[in-house]
């Protein structure tokens, strides 16, 4: 056999190759193509999906700087805080005006950073919005009513306030890091509506609380099930607006025009992420509008301690998707993301701290990262 026709062959045999690995990627599911191409996430991820936009105030309402303005000092142990772990923005707002902030790498006021699982604060307030509309009955309400194919079995057991506590008792795990797993089609996956028909539920409901992404996605389907609005368009209407927002915020979808990712990645800065604190800390009220009820907001943010943790002991850390830091006696509300996006709440001070960045602690104080143990703690001391 001539050298040609061996090259020739050879050449055949490499493109039938090529093509086959072509076509075979192409069959792959998306989270698996996603999660190859983009391995891990990160906190400018809303450049890599599809998104909605939750649009900005006609009549914004910026943040006005306070007197002492950028002039107080942090802390040494908060200050080294902030460089360990990658901050991109930390900004702090006492009595309506910005005290203090401050930017890194290049991030600013108008920059978007991925909330992460801030957004499940962020639905969890839209079921508060959607009761006092009369769109959802109470918090009591069973889940099939407004996802009837959670009528069978343990999942009629369910109710919306079982998915707000993370007591669902479904088979999501949290902690499947497989190509496989929840986690990762749920974030890199296309299809969020069609992976929330999976979820099971396999325990009581309503008794145990047990981390889950699953429960605030079905928390948002149920929010567009029973206003016959996306997360957004609701989102906009009901908080984003009214709170006057200066930014269109982005919210992340599974695909072009399809479903917001409930749990995760509501895109936007850090002073108007602060602006849930003020929600927060006013008890629902924003100027003469009550956006939603001070008995929701009250529950949200007190702990579900009629629940169990992993050790038995009674929840005193979690209410409606919001995490509840204990210190001196006291409880304070927070909003929490994956890599330590914050938005901490002190009522005694009339304070709302924000903090986003690249990465968080990974010691815990019981179910708390100690860096936002250090950000609160730290924080108070800088306010004294």
């Amino acid at each position: 056999m001539s050298k040609n026709r061996i090259l020739s062959r050879i050449f055949k045999v490499a493109a039938v190759l090529v093509i086959g690995m072509f076509v075979a990627w192409l069959a792959l599911p998306a989270h698996i193509k996603n999660a190859v191409i983009y391995q891990y996430p990160g906190i400018e991820d809303w450049e890599i999906f599809n998104y909605r936009v939750v649009k900005a105030s006609p009549a914004p309402v910026p943040w006005p700087e306070a007197k002492d303005y950028n002039k107080i000092s942090l802390t040494k142990t908060l200050s080294d805080t902030l460089e360990q772990y990658k901050s991109v923005a930390f900004v702090i707002i006492q009595n309506d005006s910005i005290l203090f902030e401050k930017y890194w790498e290049g991030y600013g006021r108008d920059s978007y950073s991925s909330s992460f699982s801030m957004a499940k604060s962020i639905v969890s307030l839209l079921i508060g919005a959607a009761i006092d509309d009369g769109k959802i009955g109470s918090v009591d309400d069973p889940v099939y009513k407004y996802l009837p194919y959670m009528d069978e079995g343990k999942d009629r057991e369910l109710k919306i306030k079982d998915l707000l506590t993370m007591s669902s008792g479904s088979n999501w795990n949290e902690h499947n890091k497989k190509l496989s797993g929840f986690p990762t089609r749920s974030y890199y996956g296309d299809d969020l509506p069609g992976l929330a028909k999976e979820v099971k539920i396999i325990n009581d409901p309503g008794k145990k609380f047990v981390y889950r992404s699953g429960d605030s996605e079905l928390l948002g389907l149920i929010v567009s099930s029973a206003t016959g609005k996306n997360l957004s368009e609701y989102a906009d209407k009901k908080l984003w607006q009214p709170l006057g927002a200066e930014h269109d915020a982005l919210w992340s979808l599974d695909r072009k025009n399809g479903t917001e990712k409930a749990f995760c990645c509501f895109n936007s800065n850090a002073l108007d992420f602060a602006r849930f604190g003020k929600l927060v800390l006013n008890k629902g009220r924003i100027g003469d509008r009550q956006l939603v009820s001070e008995d929701y907001i009250t529950a949200a943010t007190s702990p579900a301690s009629y629940l169990i943790d992993r050790n038995n002991r009674p929840v005193d850390f979690y209410g409606y998707q919001f995490w509840i830091l204990k210190h001196n006696g006291k409880n304070y509300p927070y909003m929490r993301g994956f890599f330590g996006q914050y938005v901490i709440v002190v009522p005694e001070k009339n304070v709302i701290i924000v903090r986003l960045g690249h990465e968080r602690s990974q010691s815990f104080s019981g179910y708390h990262p100690w860096d936002v143990v250090t950000y609160l703690q730290e924080g108070l001391k800088v306010l004294e």
